[in-house]
């Protein structure tokens, strides 16, 4: 099986969930108390052995370009001169984690476009697609534990997460499944944005994939589908039909972080803000005194 190295993340959305927030400024660097959502994605790719990060861009993305490129001479001297060196290594390891490659999305509107944009640079060999704006805070880490898998199986491979609410459902690609041992399920079918009374199970197979490179081929076969959108999810059932086998793998020591609403995007910042090093404790104190006084 070759290794797997690269990633690609999909960042062209207009965000537009987060407007007026995200009118000049990309939804995947909403900020994390102190990091953009878009950095706990690569970390994640980084920290599973992952080498190339490929980003799908947009005309209003430069953002992100710009924070994961070296810092400039003037911020640097500014550190270096207040003696803040621990912050400038962590500010010059951004640019460090790995080889960032900047594309353009193409085509029509759909989470299918992006994946197939990287074609060109992909090339004929199996990756990794993660969204840009949530994340899974696992150890080890999401991508690792779907590696492993990959490695044993082969095929396709889809990060699972359990939804414990019924009604949230509708807002998942929604998995049919067989297991096969332990945290892996082979995926009978994948059922997109289901009505949750019809939906197969709570297993939501979204977030993060292990796609060989076939899928651009089943990708350029597609027409524009549910609400007029390419679904990668029907190029993957396209290759399911075709015999690649399709795994899930519910990831262990985990939790899942959909920062891509205002609601769930607040609880994430709440949630890791009380785990913070630096103010983990003191913030937790207060929330405890706004409880205490409602």
């Amino acid at each position: 099986m070759a290794k797997i190295t690269k990633a690609l993340i999909p960042a062209a959305g207009f965000g537009t969930r987060f407007l007026p927030q995200t009118k000049a400024m990309p939804k995947e660097m909403l900020p994390i108390v102190d990091k953009p959502v878009i950095q706990y994605v690569v970390e994640e790719s980084v920290n599973s052995g992952i080498e190339d990060i490929v980003i799908v861009t947009g005309s209003t993305k430069r953002a992100i370009e710009d924070h994961f490129d070296a810092p400039n001479q003037d911020l640097v001297q500014n550190l270096v001169n207040g003696q803040k060196e621990e912050m400038l290594a962590k500010v010059k390891r951004i640019s460090e984690m790995a080889n960032f490659i900047y594309i353009r999305q193409k085509g029509l509107y759909g989470n299918g476009t992006p994946v197939l944009s990287g074609e060109a640079v992909i090339g004929n060999e199996p990756f990794a697609v993660l969204w840009g704006d949530e994340f899974i805070y696992s150890d080890p880490p999401r991508l690792l534990q779907m590696l492993k898998v990959h490695e044993k199986y082969g095929g396709i491979v889809i990060s699972g997460v359990r939804i414990p609410r019924k009604e949230d459902l509708k807002r998942y690609g929604i998995a049919d499944l067989e297991p096969v041992e332990g945290n892996v399920y082979k995926i009978k079918a994948i059922v997109e944005k289901p009505d949750p009374d019809k939906a197969p199970s709570n297993i939501a197979t979204h977030g993060a994939y292990i796609l060989p490179p076939e899928i651009f081929a089943a990708l350029k076969k597609l027409k524009a589908g549910q609400g007029e959108e390419v679904w990668l999810v029907d190029a993957i059932n396209m290759l399911k039909d075709e015999g690649v086998p399709l795994y899930a793998v519910e990831i262990e020591n985990g939790k899942y972080y959909d920062t891509g609403n205002k609601l769930e995007y607040m609880k994430t910042v709440v949630d890791l803000a009380c785990q913070h090093p630096e103010i983990g404790g003191e913030f937790t104190s207060y929330l405890k005194g706004l409880v205490d006084k409602s």
